[in-house]
């Protein structure tokens, strides 16, 4: 079984990780933003020095191209994304896209040439957390997403995925879409079962459902020191016995089921006024769809009775939904092959956060790799991972590849 330069990984992490360092240790390269343009720029760089083929797409997915002897085939594709989280660390997404050009740097190491043309993809906005949808540039990809909505999406200032892609210089002119063989994407587990576990790769069977709700509370703004308790509106004492009844919700769900409030905003907050307007997202995930309908189900019923019992009105609207996933049979086929020659210790395990993989899955034949990471926090500036779990995935990663692309005789 072939193996990868592990450091020589290790330092292409370290190198991107400089772009958009933060103070704490982590990264910030919000999507389209100068910074992701740096990171988008060092990685074009590597690429164009092991002889790859750049194009960019018109929602600015970054693709690198080696050619097979079968020219015409379609690719097998790698990649991920190099965006991140405002305070994000430096392995979340950026793994995978390095992790397939070290893939590509080992067969040159190698003398081997595949069959099928590989490409490393560097999707667009996979975060979310610059423009919504999440996943935004595999989405239009894969057909989920149409172009003109993609690039209409504007972040908390107004600017829109369209300005910041000519901003940066990645409106490309490559066609949205067409024939992938498979597409391989690894990843950090972003959790702590591979490492509760003591298992150094999870054989990725798929992805969980997600469910994202928009929820508006309206009550009546008034004033703090005149207004006696039992005559309030409040629409954030009411949000919080909602939010409250959220994390119940979870308890009758688990251990799959999940729920979590990651924003609220009060509409014209003072100090000294009863809140009257706010909203707040929930996040709702389980392993089947059943399950997440009827949370979802739970969700409208409870935060209704609250706002009834309060004098309240809540409005509850579906914002983004992605089904579970199951992955391709022969692609995870290739995963499970490489890491039982390899002889790594491993398990089967359920995606629990969304990937662009997720979008691929339903576009074409699709499986992934993870890799512990410590502690199993990801999405902060602490996040970690440990150089020999680095290495290990990428290993399963290149023969995996590699099976699915066949090697030229």
């Amino acid at each position: 079984m072939l193996k990868i330069n592990g450091p020589r990984l290790w330092a292409s992490l370290m190198a991107m990780a400089e772009v958009g360092a933060t103070a704490r240790g982590g990264s910030c390269r919000l999507a389209l933003s100068a910074e992701d343009q740096a990171g988008r720029e060092l990685f074009s760089h590597w690429c164009t020095a092991a002889g790859l083929t750049l194009s960019v797409d018109a929602i600015g997915n970054l693709f690198a191209r080696r050619a097979g002897t079968e020219e015409d085939a379609a690719p097998v594709m790698m990649g991920s994304h190099l965006d991140t989280q405002p305070e994000g660390g430096r392995f979340d997404g950026v793994y995978g896209v390095l992790a397939g050009l070290e893939v590509i740097r080992s067969l040159d190491d190698h003398g081997i040439q595949t069959r099928k043309p590989l490409e490393i993809a560097v999707w667009t906005n996979e975060e979310g957390a610059r423009f919504t949808p999440a996943m935004l540039g595999s989405a239009v990809f894969t057909g989920a997403l149409a172009l003109d909505k993609a690039l209409a999406s504007v972040d908390v200032d107004g600017i829109s995925v369209a300005e910041a892609l000519r901003a940066i210089g990645y409106h490309g002119e490559r066609a949205s879409g067409g024939a992938v063989d498979a597409y391989f994407e690894a990843h950090i587990e972003q959790g702590p079962i591979l490492e509760d576990n003591a298992k150094s790769i999870g054989v990725v069977t798929g992805g969980q459902a997600i469910r994202w709700l928009d929820v508006r509370v309206t009550g009546m703004a008034a004033h703090a020191g005149t207004t006696p308790m039992p005559l309030r509106k409040d629409a954030l004492y009411g949000a919080a016995q909602m939010i409250q009844a959220l994390e119940s919700l979870a308890k009758d769900f688990a251990p799959e089921g999940l729920t979590t409030v990651g924003e609220l905003s009060i509409a014209k907050s003072s100090r000294n006024t009863i809140p009257g307007l706010l909203h707040f997202s929930v996040d709702l995930r389980h392993h089947r769809d059943t399950d997440l309908d009827a949370m979802e189900q739970q969700v409208h019923k409870q935060l209704q009775a609250i706002a009834a019992q309060r004098g309240l009105d809540v409005t509850i609207s579906p914002h983004w939904i992605s089904p579970a996933t199951p992955f391709d049979a022969q692609c995870v086929a290739c995963v499970q092959a490489a890491v039982d020659a390899l002889g790594y210790s491993q398990q089967r395990i359920v995606s629990g956060a969304g990937h662009d993989a997720i979008h691929l899955a339903r576009y074409c034949p699709t499986a992934m790799v993870f890799i512990p990471c410590v502690g199993g926090l990801s999405h902060n500036e602490a996040e970690d991972v440990l150089p020999e779990d680095v290495r290990q995935g990428t290993d399963v990663l290149l023969n995996a590849v590699l099976a699915r692309a066949g090697q030229a005789t």
